[in-house]
């Protein structure tokens, strides 16, 4: 029988059956099956168990499980929290109303609803209150809350005992994390196969006197202790799965492949969570694996120490590379030489030293010190423009072209240099994607309660921003989170022109966080006397030399014989009133951007200038009820209107009168589209809108 086994388990076709079966069980309980939450929306009242929990200040964000997992989030009153009374396992009775999960409403953002869906979480609980009517009574429960509460008498080094304990990176500060990721080093900090092997090194050398049986039996054990203690996080299943059945392999003299312990584990990984492939991280770690497994052959044909290092970062970087392209929309060219630095400082010194500091505290600031080094170094890094590629969005097929050249780069490394060649040559295409864009689009960005508006003009001619939205009040850097990858996405390197139309927050606030964090070659203000929000712009942009003029009613932008004409920037006591209105036409498309003006200045307009049959209207103040009367309406008779509106917003916009007198035309709104995107194709408008 065990040899009928080993025979079997040594055939290659198994495998490869294995893997078509693998990605047809993905196809059908991912793609055609649709799964639904077992709650109902109108529940209020709910018991659940706590399986995970983050304190962020003023507030916890809780993953539970009861009929299925759900997560919620309970807000403190203005108290900033650092420890709460609640542990992993405990069972709480919690009060609040069930909210759909946000979908991303601006183009190839991230989308938490797919994240969740892909985690069969369906919805999220808005808690008022909460009551622990249960205490946790699991012996391994007690023993994470142990290990939670140990990490959390940390003064210095908590964070990343957090990173390398618990597989936990939610401590981390945005930037670190955003670093780690321009530098391609995000790897190191999240539990994988390299540290899974410093585990089991360390217990085979604590336990070196044992038989070999038991030995294994203790790693084993050790090992699924250690992903039930990281909750199951995608990389530390790959990993931690592919040991367990390395180890049975050697144990049993299976004579199993490495390559088909792979295949073997992934068929194992999709049987157990089948949407498991989607997760980035598995991506990586997994794909990351297969490419040094596949190429060991190649690894393994140099001594040179330096040399093999070199080897091993240059295949784990091109086998992530269309990953990173397709999730983050750039690179770094140096991140081989960053991982060749990096990769033995965090494996050989920070995470055996992150082990040893949880068991002496007192080595807490030690750790602490050569953590902060990393870091400075880390931002120093990937605030180098010269080494960060940006890569537009691109689809799958686009994807898997880019594997295809990298396995024959792969498999011919160091022997033909034409294949790499090829990738850089593709590399430099998309990375100059705008220059084959022959086709202008215009972009109203879903800024929540705010006005943003792209306008890119083909063949790299130019980009325009009016207005970068943002809120004085709100701690969310939109300009970081919403602007600077939304322009990524589309291969936007810098922003020719930037309108700030006049100074009101919700329009130009985030001009404040996007001067300095991406190229801006141009700014146009209006001729109005400086608010104090126009005056710290100015002073943001004179601090990075960025040169600004004042726009005059009735001046014109020329850029490559496409023109952008100001109708009106009065000076006004109203703010609103002195906004930029811009005009311009694009292939017979024409198009008319009002910014918060009133009634006032569009009875000046109409009879200044000979306004009619506009194709898109950027329709001013958000549809006010100031703005957009029935007569302006009427009389320039928009085909399209889009209205820049946070949803459920405090102000009522817009307007139910506004509506009526916009009618007649197709109105877009943000609130309920998302993002609106107009392309224009000879004459006709390809409109796309990413909420549809």
């Amino acid at each position: 029988m065990c040899l009928k086994l080993k025979s079997i388990l040594k055939n290659n076709n198994i495998y490869y059956c294995l893997i078509v079966l693998s990605l047809i069980l993905v196809i059908i309980f991912t793609k055609l099956i649709h799964y639904e939450s077992k709650y109902n929306y109108n529940q209020n009242k709910f018991i659940l168990k706590v399986i995970n929990y983050t304190v962020d200040d003023n507030k916890i964000d809780f993953e539970f499980v009861g009929k299925e997992k759900i997560i919620g989030t309970y807000y403190f009153n203005d108290k900033k929290v650092n420890k709460i009374n609640i542990n992993y396992g405990d069972t709480l009775e919690v009060y609040g109303s069930i909210s759909n999960i946000k979908s991303n409403t601006n183009f190839n953002q991230f989308n938490y609803n797919q994240y969740m869906y892909n985690k069969k979480i369906f919805y999220k609980i808005n808690i008022t209150k909460y009551n622990v009517i249960k205490t946790n009574n699991n012996i391994f429960y007690t023993i994470k809350n142990i290990i939670v509460n140990h990490i959390d008498s940390y003064k210095y080094s908590k964070n990343y005992l957090y990173v390398f304990i618990l597989g936990n990176k939610k401590y981390l500060s945005d930037d670190i994390k955003d670093s780690y990721s321009t530098n391609g080093i995000s790897h190191l900090f999240s539990i994988s196969g390299m540290h899974i092997s410093v585990i089991i090194m360390i217990i085979l050398w604590l336990f070196k006197d044992f038989k070999s049986l038991y030995k294994n039996i203790l790693l084993i054990l050790v090992i699924l202790f250690y992903m039930f203690i990281t909750s199951y996080t995608s990389s530390v299943l790959r990993a931690g799965l592919f040991s367990i059945i390395y180890i049975i392999n050697k144990e049993f003299n299976l004579d199993i492949k490495t390559i088909n312990i792979l295949y073997l584990e992934l068929f194992i990984l999709i049987i157990i969570n089948p949407f498991i492939v989607y997760d980035v991280g598995f991506q990586y770690s997994y794909l990351i694996t297969l490419s040094l497994i596949k190429s060991n052959r190649i690894i393994s044909r140099y001594n040179n120490k330096l040399y093999k290092t070199f080897t091993i970062s240059l295949i784990s970087f091109l086998s992530s590379l269309p990953i990173t392209i397709y999730n983050f929309n750039q690179i770094s060219i140096i991140s081989i030489i960053i991982n060749i630095i990096f990769v033995p400082i965090i494996s050989c010194i920070i995470f055996p030293l992150s082990l040893i500091t949880f068991i002496i505290p007192y080595l807490d600031y030690i750790l602490y010190f050569f953590i902060n080094i990393i870091e400075v170094v880390s931002i120093y890094l990937a605030n180098i423009d010269i080494f960060v590629i940006i890569l537009a969005k691109c689809n799958i097929l686009i994807i898997l072209l880019y594997y295809i050249i990298i396995i024959l780069v792969i498999n011919n490394l160091y022997t033909n240099n034409l294949y790499i060649l090829l990738l850089m040559l593709i590399l430099f295409i998309h990375n100059n994607i705008l220059y084959f864009n022959f086709i202008p689009y215009y972009i109203t960005i879903d800024v929540n309660q705010g006005d943003s508006s792209l306008i890119v003009l083909p063949n790299n001619k130019g980009n325009i921003l009016i207005d970068t939205g943002g809120n004085i009040n709100s701690y969310y850097n939109m300009a970081k989170e919403t602007l600077i990858p939304l322009f990524k996405s589309f291969g936007i390197k810098q922003i020719d022109y930037l309108i700030i139309t006049h100074g009101d927050s919700d329009h130009a606030y985030e001009a404040i966080n996007l001067i300095g964090n991406f190229k801006i070659k141009n700014c146009l203000l209006n001729s109005n006397s400086n608010n104090k929000l126009e005056l710290s712009i100015i002073k943001k942009l004179k601090e990075y030399n960025i040169p600004y003029t004042n726009i005059e009613s009735g001046d014109k932008l020329n850029i490559d014989n496409y023109i952008l004409y100001f109708l009106s920037a009065l000076k006004s006591d109203n703010e609103n009133d002195s906004s930029i209105v811009t005009y311009l036409n694009i292939d017979n498309t024409k198009m008319l951007l009002m910014g918060d003006v009133s009634y006032k200045v569009e009875d000046i307009l109409l009879k200044k200038y000979n306004l009619n049959n506009i194709d898109i209207l950027k329709v001013g103040h958000h549809g006010s009820k100031t703005s957009s009367s029935k007569y302006f309406i009427s009389s320039i008779n928009p085909k399209y209107s889009v209205i820049s509106v946070g949803k459920n917003n405090i102000y009522g916009h817009p307007n139910n009168e506004v509506l009526g007198n916009l009618k007649y035309s197709k109105i877009y709104r943000t609130d309920l589209n998302g993002s609106i995107m107009f392309k224009i194709k000879k004459n006709r408008l390809d409109i796309k809108t990413c909420l549809e």
